[in-house]
């Protein structure tokens, strides 16, 4: 005896859940996709802006590197009037990180500089090309 429901043999039921299921498996992959090939544009897209905030990056580490060596001092010294480790202050000139708003204006402080004349000096770097 075959089990019916709504007067419809089993097997039929079971075969268009099944095919009802694929469809919408089917739809969920291709919207994944569409959305995989929007991010990849949008990615591709931002090359500029992530040229310029790379560029940006560089010229801040050159400029705080220049501004402590042009003052003598070590970046252990640094690191100590700023009360952050040795190690910040080197992912800082290699790169690596960029310092908070409140440590850029106390090293501009601590080399004797407005805050607006390093990030002026940043900018200027950035336009030039350097």
């Amino acid at each position: 005896m075959t089990g019916r429901v709504f007067g419809i043999d089993s097997q039929t039921v079971i075969q268009v859940i099944a095919t009802i299921i694929n469809f919408v498996l089917l739809g969920v992959f291709i919207v994944l996709i569409i959305l995989a090939i929007r991010a990849l544009l949008k990615y591709l897209k931002s090359k500029d802006v992530r040229k310029d905030k790379s560029d940006t990056r560089v010229s801040l580490g050159e400029a705080i590197k220049e501004h402590r060596t042009r003052c003598r001092m070590t970046q252990e010294f640094v690191a100590e009037s700023l009360g952050v480790s040795r190690q910040a202050v080197s992912k800082w000139e290699s790169r690596t990180s960029d310092p908070s708003t409140s440590n850029l204006i106390a090293l501009a402080k601590l080399f004797g500089i407005s805050a607006e004349e390093l990030l002026k000096e940043v900018a200027d770097n950035t336009r030039s090309g350097t």
